[in-house]
């Protein structure tokens, strides 16, 4: 307030869209002083991206709107991450050689699943160096700078039932204990049989279809 005085007026934005938002123009959502926005609204609107001609930059509210909506971007990010992850366990399960896996994943991103993190996943599960595919060989234990975790806390807290999220929040948790997943392997050894699919080319349908309505289920 006393800042208020002075004609500072205080501005929270949240920023998305990495290296290619950085030298194409990102996603932000600008929250604070509601009295700030008719000034910064013509800058911020022209250096951010486009879609459809429309600019991917809004006013989200007062105080510190823009970095909650920030955090809850990524805790839903944290959720498709989790729906790409479970798509991909269960090809493997299938058989599918990551090469295969990438073609389907590559035919996804062509059609309504078309997005960012399904377009990395194609490429990751074809990128090869001499020792041969990649993705095989790296440790399977990921990390978390918590915006997850405190999109899961927000939800709790206005008792909102973001589940899905929640689950993805806890398989990174539960990704991060490796020596207990390691020992627990060696006890219990899981099913063993491969399934009997007679159509391959519909299964694979039926799971993109199952991932595109959990994605719904996910932003709802």
């Amino acid at each position: 307030d006393e800042l208020q005085k002075l004609g500072l007026l205080f501005v929270g934005s949240g920023v998305s869209g990495g290296e290619e938002g950085a030298r194409h123009g990102p996603s932000l959502m600008p929250g604070g002083h509601a009295a700030a926005w008719p000034i910064i609204k013509p800058i911020f609107q022209s250096i951010c991206a486009k879609a459809d001609g429309e600019p991917c930059c809004e006013w989200v509210g007062d105080g510190g709107a823009g970095h909650f909506v920030k955090m809850v971007h990524n805790g839903i990010e944290y959720g498709d991450m989790q729906l790409i992850c479970e798509a991909y366990h269960i090809m493997q399960t299938l058989g599918l050689t990551p090469p295969q896996m990438s073609d389907v994943f590559g035919q996804w991103n062509g059609a309504e699943l078309d997005s960012f993190l399904i377009e990395i996943t194609r490429d990751i599960l074809k990128y090869k160096d001499n020792k041969g595919h990649l993705l095989e060989r790296i440790r399977d234990t990921a990390g978390q700078k918590g915006t997850g975790k405190w999109t899961a806390i927000a939800a709790l807290q206005y008792g909102v039932p973001v589940t899905l999220i929640g689950e993805a929040v806890f398989s990174r948790c539960l990704s991060a204990l490796k020596d207990e997943r390691v020992h627990a392997n060696s006890v219990l050894k899981g099913p063993g049989c491969k399934p009997k699919i007679t159509d391959t080319t519909k299964f694979l349908n039926d799971i993109k279809h199952a991932l595109y309505c959990a994605k719904i289920v996910s932003y709802a």
